[in-house]
């Protein structure tokens, strides 16, 4: 093992990445998630160079301070690094990477599944089954929405964005979408840019968000949901601190929203109950990334990271 680099995975990772990174690194693998002061200890008691990290690592200036010599690279296997203190990080010395591409595809296809499950109203369907169903639904029971043609409101046109927008097209939506910027014509495909949120959400019969939360800080505020048009359908699988809940809640229980589709919230996994109580409501807890080809891709991406750094070159996915 004398020749391999020092390599710590801090979190629970699938047996296709915990075997690459046996084979490939002298690994030390937690079999657990870590939090940051078990991931600072086992790194310096065990001279590490690299960490594979996860959710719970929530690095502060205090543990950037306190990262031992031996230590040159952070990987996030996931798209997010929220969690972590970057820029104290990388004062220290330490390069932080993430995994922006590995997840997106799976990200839209929830997506989608939250908005044709929200606008068809699946929560109160396969309660119906789940009861027993031994009474017929009447013609005008149970209606929901017309997914087909509908406006579909886009906040945030990065990758998982415009894969979003891709399997709206499939559906025969209208796509609108709101960026920092606007996409050059041959990533847009169609979608049409709107300059402001506020110019959008008036216009989006269903609106779903596909941005980082640490930049923009609360976004759905009770006066955004406001100006969405009545019986909009809401979707969220980007982060829960994009999100006012209370606003999102009075609007569901209110009418203003006919549904919505959620995957993120802001405290999880200790989530506001009363979403369980809105029949109005399609809830996944935190899993658009859950499939085998994506988790697996997704440590596979970060160990490609620490593979580059510690050989010497450049990081594939800089933070």
């Amino acid at each position: 093992m004398a020749n391999k680099h020092r390599v710590l995975i801090a979190r629970r990772v699938p047996p296709a990445v915990e075997f690459r990174a046996l084979s490939e690194f002298d690994a030390l693998v937690a079999g657990r998630d870590l939090d940051a002061d078990e991931m600072l200890e086992a790194v310096a008691s065990h001279a590490i160079q690299g960490v594979l990290t996860g959710p719970r690592v929530r690095i502060t200036a205090a543990h950037a301070a306190a990262f031992p010599p031996s230590l040159r690279i952070i990987a996030n296997p996931t798209a997010g690094f929220d969690h972590m203190d970057v820029a104290a990080t990388r004062a220290a010395g330490v390069a932080v990477t993430n995994a922006p591409d590995a997840l997106s595809d799976c990200t839209a296809d929830l997506a989608m599944m939250l908005l044709l499950n929200a606008c068809r109203r699946a929560s109160e369907s396969a309660a119906i089954m789940r009861d027993g169903w031994r009474r017929g639904i009447g013609f005008a029971e149970n209606l929901g929405l017309k997914v087909s043609g509908r406006t579909l409101g886009i906040v945030g046109m990065g990758r998982i964005g415009r894969a979003m927008a891709a399997r709206a097209r499939g559906f025969g939506m209208r796509v609108l979408y709101h960026n920092r910027s606007r996409l050059p014509p041959e990533l847009e495909q169609g979608a049409e840019y709107v300059p402001s949120l506020e110019a959008l959400l008036p216009r989006a019969q269903i609106l779903s968000l596909h941005l980082p939360g640490g930049e923009a800080g609360t976004l759905m505020t009770r006066d955004a949901f406001a100006l969405l048009p009545p019986g909009a359908v809401f979707i969220n699988t980007a982060r829960g601190s994009l999100v006012d809940e209370d606003a999102l809640i009075d609007a569901l229980r209110s009418g203003h929203l006919f549904a919505a589709g959620l995957d993120v919230f802001r405290d999880e996994p200790a989530f506001d109950l009363r979403f369980n109580e809105l029949p109005n409501v399609f809830l996944t807890p935190h899993c658009a990334s859950a499939t085998v080809e994506t988790r697996d891709a997704m440590g596979f991406r970060a160990l490609d990271n620490i593979a580059a750094v510690l050989s010497g070159q450049e990081a594939l996915d800089p933070v």
